[in-house]
């Protein structure tokens, strides 16, 4: 029983070790990962302040520290950086053009339609409708200017002495061709 005793005492005394070498190994790890961040932030926060300089230098700032050659790349890269930015803006520009002359066509086209469908309409039909749609010298369609007199004539009518009035809203619309 007694060797019993110390195999059972033992396989305790290894399993204790085990679990506290684990234990040990965790609590380590931590450790580790909070080192390997550290250096990652360290490593970034390098490569932040050195991007920074670039674009300092860039924007022609800094520029005491750089050698002729140096200097000579920096002049290559912002020249090369101009070019691209006048292409880009080229092609922006050329596709507004498109773009414009795009609707330009279709604006011609749709003219066109209204012409021929003008030209379609009788005339007495054409007669009526310049008789209908005056527009007065301050832009004003005879329609919202009847509307006006008649909603003032509306109420003024107690005042009415006889006298005759007359109004002069414009050129007819077919006075504008």
């Amino acid at each position: 029983m007694e060797n019993h005793f110390h195999l059972s005492s033992m396989n305790e005394i290894i399993d204790k070790y085990s679990t506290h070498s684990n234990n040990l190994g965790k609590a380590e790890q931590p450790s580790l990962d909070l080192n390997l961040e550290h250096s990652k932030y360290a490593n970034l926060n390098e490569q932040l302040a050195e991007a920074s300089l670039r674009l300092r230098q860039m924007r022609g700032e800094e520029l005491e520290g750089l050698s002729i050659d140096e200097l000579q790349q920096l002049e290559k890269n912002l020249e090369a950086g101009l070019h691209r930015v006048m292409l880009t803006k080229d092609q922006q520009f050329m596709a507004q053009i498109s773009e414009l002359q795009r609707k330009s066509s279709q604006l011609a086209e749709e003219n066109m339609q209204l012409r021929s469908q003008v030209s379609q309409i009788s005339p007495a039909e054409k007669q009526v409708a310049d008789t209908e749609n005056f527009v007065t010298e301050e832009g004003q369609s005879s329609e919202s200017v009847m509307t006006a007199l008649h909603s003032g004539s509306s109420q003024s009518q107690d005042n009415d002495d006889g006298s005759d009035v007359s109004l002069k809203l414009g050129l007819p619309c077919g006075a504008w061709k």
